[in-house]
């Protein structure tokens, strides 16, 4: 069931119990007949508890003890009046029982009393006998001239105005939180879209933005090529031997030199800086034969030693030294400068 915001205030007063008398025997008679509005009230006390555990024990005035015992005194007073009160003055006085007089049987019997005249005594022969006569007390209406006293309920509203007082100083204090929440919001709004319009102080700091400008790559240099022309005495080359500058790889170029049976050509460096040639390798049976044995040797050494050539037996020398006498030999020329690197060209 749907309710009004009058019935809800209602509901949460009720658990708050600031109502009076007549505002609360409505919403008890709405609680006996209407259970979906009990647990309207129920969960207004469920969430007004919390606030009810945060207030302290609250000593009452002396004068609400004292208005206690007053009130105690006079009730009790008023009760002793109204036992001693004397009898109504309009109360029929209690019957006696006097003897009948002794008349005929014409005369007992039973006649209509009149509206005015009180009705005969009973005769002794109309009492049952055995039975002795009773006081009956009369009952009458209370007297008038009592006046019942009015308890005036003592009402100790310190606690429900010191809770009224904290749920207004919290409300303030969350409307004061509010607008600061709005404020701050409001500036870093302008501080995102709108820096400008707001003062010095309250201006982001200028966005530095470093940019990593890559200079393009020197470009690659062709390295130095050198070759040696290996030739007998008589005078026809029999080896092409090239050498790159870089990486000091060399290339053997079978031409026209073709070794006896059994034999096999050795290739040698002779240089006045080493102490004794050094073997280059066994130059193999195809035209091309590639080593990269000069890498362990400085440039000075690889461009002015003489390469040559023996006949040694089949898989080299046996000692790491020459065994016969060089039949081809030659020294190395520079046959391609490196390139020089060239500026880029402008756009």
């Amino acid at each position: 069931m749907a309710y009004s915001e009058d019935h809800i205030a209602l509901a949460a007063e009720y658990a708050l119990g600031t109502l009076d008398a007549d505002e609360r025997a409505q919403v008890a008679a709405m609680m006996a007949v209407d259970q979906e509005f009990v647990a309207v009230v129920q969960a207004w006390e469920f969430r007004l508890g919390v606030l009810n555990q945060m207030v302290g024990t609250i000593e009452p005035r002396p004068i609400v003890w004292e208005n206690i015992k007053r009130e105690i005194a006079q009730t009790l007073s008023s009760q002793e009046s109204t036992e001693t009160s004397p009898l109504p003055s309009d109360a029929p006085p209690p019957s006696l029982d006097l003897p009948a007089p002794e008349t005929s049987p014409q005369e007992t019997s039973p006649q209509q009393p009149s509206l005015d005249v009180p009705a005969p005594l009973q005769s002794d022969s109309d009492v049952i006998p055995g039975i002795a006569p009773q006081f009956i007390p009369q009952t009458h209406a209370p007297d008038p001239r009592i006046v019942p006293l009015t308890q005036v309920p003592i009402v100790d509203d310190t606690n429900v105005l010191y809770l009224e007082g904290r749920v207004k100083r919290w409300r303030n204090i969350a409307s004061a939180v509010g607008a600061l929440a709005a404020a701050l919001l409001v500036t870093l709004s302008l501080q995102v879209l709108m820096p400008d319009a707001l003062p010095g102080a309250l201006r982001p700091p200028p966005r530095i933005q470093r940019v990593e400008v890559k200079t393009p790559a020197a470009p690659l240099v062709a390295p130095a090529q050198y070759v040696a022309l290996l030739q007998g005495q008589s005078g026809g080359p029999a080896f092409i031997l090239t050498i790159d500058g870089a990486t000091k790889n060399f290339t053997v170029r079978k031409v026209g030199a073709t070794p006896e049976p059994g034999k096999s050509f050795e290739l040698w460096l002779i240089s006045d800086k080493l102490p004794r040639p050094r073997s280059l390798g066994v130059i193999g049976g195809s035209d091309f034969t590639a080593r990269p044995v000069l890498a362990g040797y400085d440039a000075d050494v690889v461009n002015g030693a003489t390469y040559a050539v023996t006949v040694e037996q089949s898989g080299g020398s046996p000692n790491g030294q020459p065994t016969s006498a060089p039949v081809f030999s030659g020294k190395l020329i520079e046959t391609v400068p490196p390139s020089q690197p060239q500026a880029p060209a402008k756009k």
